[in-house]
């Protein structure tokens, strides 16, 4: 059964930094396609950014060039390193998992943890 728990949440002032955990379940992790998601209130779910089993990674145009996802296969861990945050940048950010070694990395996925909410002040 695969688990995925993110953590690394938490209020940030506008400007600030935040890095995201997912610590994932997985006997083969390192075969797995790995993303970030986001929703924030009255709104949809939207793609954050995806990471293949090789590191080959994309991130949705409005964090391009601020937010990094990365993986740690030793540590069967994900991460989103978050930078020069904005208000619009509060939801609550969910941890996925796909096990496929060349999927798309936008989705779809099918195991999603429960999420861990970030909140930027202004």
């Amino acid at each position: 059964q695969v688990q995925l728990v993110e953590s690394g949440g938490g209020l940030v002032q506008a400007g600030g930094s935040l890095r995201l955990s997912c610590a994932a379940s997985i006997r083969t992790f390192s075969r797995y396609t790995m993303g970030w998601f986001r929703q924030a209130p009255g709104k949809e779910r939207e793609f954050v950014a995806g990471i293949s089993w090789s590191g080959e990674s994309i991130c949705a145009d409005s964090v391009k060039g601020r937010f990094t996802i990365s993986r740690d296969n030793t540590k069967n861990t994900v991460y989103l390193q978050m930078n020069t945050l904005r208000p619009e940048d509060t939801a609550v950010y969910y941890c996925a998992a796909r096990s496929t070694l060349y999927a798309p990395l936008r989705g779809p996925y099918d195991y999603w943890g429960q999420g861990t909410q970030v909140t930027v002040s202004s």
